[in-house]
């Protein structure tokens, strides 16, 4: 078994892959290590001795900078090292993006929708226009299970305690995320239900969803109907008879759409999860298909790396803009851009946010990105996509939905219950998350620590992935967990 990791070749740190004790000693490179202290599993310590006021070097790439004085087998962690970045910057192109070799097309068993579009699920979905129907539609979810027949993968509402009291981009956002679920391919039938006297009603949202099948999406106003329950069962009996014709049918995975996101991140993460998805990422952008990295906040200190993998300067453009807009919005609410990483970060050997940022980005794989998408933007190119969406878990990962995920994988080092719309992956990053909490980890990437290769392990998820992609049910499903989260920034009325 490995028991530690130097990154990069011109790394000052390497990463304990299993609790080391004081005394241990290490070669790394041919250079002699004893280690002064104990390091957790996670945890960094360097190599050789690094000045105060010097960079530390992990992934080949500054995640701050020396408080004190370290020497060499110290640990190195929050208590003698401190961010680098600074405010809003400026920004130069130079490419670094070649393109992927494309490789054979792989087939999946998906729904084939009347426009032409590809679902992994045939869901019916109940979409509340406002919180004050919340539990209307939870009454609905229950009784309407009796219509979860044939091909029909589920039944499920999705609350939220938006849609009224709101002001400017809050409502604009309560719109979009809204028309984008009641859009997407995995809903083979939608029942909108509405209060009547919400700022975001029925009628106010119509826009917003564009053009629709009236056999596909069924509206209920709450305050016009007696029985809005009966009504909505009568709605949902119609919309089950429409969507239990599909039939599951091959598929490219050309035509997956794959959210990616990470979230109670350990110092493994960058290491062994993150590094998988993006061999995932790339091998699926290979075959013609999409993915969709998000949580700006957490590529603050490793865009630059993003920047320089666009397809040209338009998306470089869109790309630092993304970055600097998110910046703005943290300033303008008087909040530091760099509070980050969390508790549980930290505790998992994370010192930095450049430290979380440079392993988050591992997520992207190599791909060049070709587009850039504002948040609730429905996706439109193949290849890497960048989301504006902050770095909360459920938040980001509904957004990944909205913009047309059909599966997202989540990477977690500390382990994490929640769901999304669409079927979420949860991969850890350590054995013994994994064999802890079965109930919510869905595949393993801490193998990665025995034996084996990113690439090969890559190539597992991926298997995995057009398993799940063909209906095989995640733990999350499993469990019945269906969440959303729409991102609110401004006052409420």
């Amino acid at each position: 078994m490995k028991t530690f990791i130097k990154i990069h070749p011109s790394d000052l740190v390497a990463v304990a892959l299993t609790p080391l004790c004081a005394g241990t000693k290490l070669e790394v490179g041919g250079q002699a290590v004893t280690l002064l202290e104990d390091i957790p599993q996670g945890h960094k310590f360097a190599l050789k001795p690094i000045e105060a006021g010097s960079p530390i070097i992990k992934y080949g790439a500054p995640i701050g900078v020396a408080k004190e004085d370290i020497p060499a087998g110290g640990r190195v962690h929050v208590h003698n090292v401190k961010t680098g970045l600074g405010d809003v910057l400026d920004y130069v192109y130079e490419p670094d993006n070649a393109p992927l070799v494309p490789t054979d097309d792989l087939l999946f068993q998906g729904y084939r929708r009347e426009d032409g579009r590809a679902a992994v699920r045939n869901e019916i979905w109940i979409i509340p226009t406002v919180g004050c129907v919340n539990d209307v539609a939870r009454a609905i979810e229950r009784q309407a299970q009796r219509y979860k027949t044939g091909t029909i993968d589920g039944i499920f509402a999705f609350p939220h305690p938006y849609g009224c009291s709101q002001m400017g981009d809050d409502q604009e956002n309560t719109r979009r995320i809204l028309a984008d679920l009641i859009n997407h391919p995995n809903a083979g039938g939608v029942l909108v239900l509405g209060l009547g006297c919400e700022n975001s009603n029925i009628n106010v949202l119509k826009p917003y969803i564009g053009q629709y099948n009236e056999s596909r999406v069924k509206f209920l106003v709450c305050q016009e109907s007696e029985d809005e329950v009966g009504d909505a069962l009568t709605l949902i009996e119609e919309l089950a008879g429409y969507a239990g014709r599909f039939r599951r049918e091959p598929i490219s995975c050309g035509e997956l759409v794959i959210g990616m996101k990470c979230g109670g991140s350990d110092g493994l993460s960058g290491i062994t999860a993150n590094p998988t998805v993006g061999a995932f990422s790339d091998l699926l952008i290979s075959k013609g298909g999409t993915t969709i990295l998000t949580e700006v906040p957490e590529m603050f200190g490793a865009e630059t790396l993003l920047m320089n993998r666009c397809e040209n300067e338009r998306i470089f453009t869109d790309t630092v803009n993304l970055v600097n807009s998110f910046k703005n919005y943290f300033t303008s609410h008087n909040q530091t851009i760099y509070e980050n990483p969390s508790p549980g970060n930290k505790k998992g050997g994370i010192s930095t946010l450049e430290d979380k940022s440079l392993g988050c980005t591992q997520k992207s794989g190599s791909a060049p990105v070709s587009g850039v998408l504002s948040y609730g933007e429905p996706v439109c190119r193949r290849g890497l996509n960048l989301l504006s969406a902050p770095g909360n878990d459920l938040v980001a990962s509904t957004a990944l939905a909205a913009s047309g995920a059909h599966i997202v994988l989540f990477t977690t080092g500390r382990g994490t219950p929640f769901a999304s719309p669409v079927p979420t992956v949860k991969i850890a990053s350590n054995s013994a998350l994994a064999g802890k909490k079965k109930n919510w980890i869905d595949f393993n990437c801490g193998t990665l620590v025995e034996d084996g290769t990113v690439e090969e392990l890559g190539q597992k998820l991926f298997d995995f992935v057009l398993e799940v992609a063909s209906g095989k049910q995640v733990k999350a499903e499993e469990a019945g967990f269906h969440d959303m989260a729409i991102f609110k920034q401004g006052v409420t009325l």
